[in-house]
């Protein structure tokens, strides 16, 4: 557990202690449903511009989590600072996405063992190539076990981390989709980058909320609080 008085811009814990392990879902709301529902003995470590932010433990494991909101700028923004700030080793992202391939169904986990990106926040570290973004093996095999144990369904692979929700251009997931890209969503490449450079771990796992081959999609009130069973495979990893 970090126990400090610090603060950065973002994140403001008035000496409330955050985990090494952390799930973070992009809604605050969300944090604050999981903190409420799975946690026992919650503190409030964030309330910077509504990021909400709690620390508890579960089962007597200490965990946090806290809303990350939408996006690699964002995501990352908060994952740096809990990683060099605050001394988190164990990062869950715990997310919606859209399928992109026919065999998945609305309520599918997906486990995120790689993330390609559109973005450019890669740039940054100069590399002299194109470095794959994956999560931790050591993670990815924990939730994958869990995952079996309590007969989820899931799909293992590779997902896209786009900047673009809104996009111009029509041909663009279906070229990701001839690549095996499992689903669509807007973090995982940052934060798995960010981990990797600091030599500690990151997960994504996500539930399918939307399908972009079938149309068929869930509500808003269902993707902040029906998507238990991800939520319950990440906590098991604390």
């Amino acid at each position: 557990m970090s126990s400090t008085t610090a603060s950065t811009p973002h994140i403001d814990p008035k000496g409330v202690d955050i985990a090494e392990t952390i799930l973070l879902p992009g809604d605050p709301l969300r944090a604050k449903f999981i903190a409420e529902t799975y946690l026992d003995d919650i503190r409030c470590f964030n309330e910077v511009r509504n990021m909400l932010g709690f620390t508890g433990t579960y089962r007597g494991r200490p965990v946090s989590v806290m809303g990350t909101g939408m996006g690699i700028p964002s995501i990352s923004l908060y994952s740096y600072e809990l990683i060099h700030h605050f001394g988190v080793k164990n990062l869950i992202r715990v997310g919606s996405c859209g399928a992109m391939q026919e065999n998945m169904e609305l309520y599918d986990v997906v486990i995120a063992q790689g993330a390609s990106t559109d973005s450019n926040y890669l740039d940054q570290f100069n590399l002299p190539g194109q470095w794959a973004a994956l999560s931790s093996y050591r993670l990815l095999e924990q939730a994958k076990r869990v995952a079996d144990e309590r007969g989820q369904r899931t799909h293992v692979g590779n997902v896209l981390s786009s900047d673009v929700f809104y996009g111009a251009d029509s041909d663009a997931m279906g070229k990701w989709m001839k690549m095996g890209i499992l689903a669509v969503e807007m973090e995982s490449a940052g934060l798995f980058a960010n981990a990797a450079a600091a030599g500690v771990d990151a997960l994504a796992l996500f539930t399918v909320s939307d399908h972009i081959v079938t149309h068929a999609k869930t509500t808003p009130e269902e993707r902040q609080t029906a998507f238990t069973s991800m939520i319950e495979i990440a906590l098991e990893l604390a």
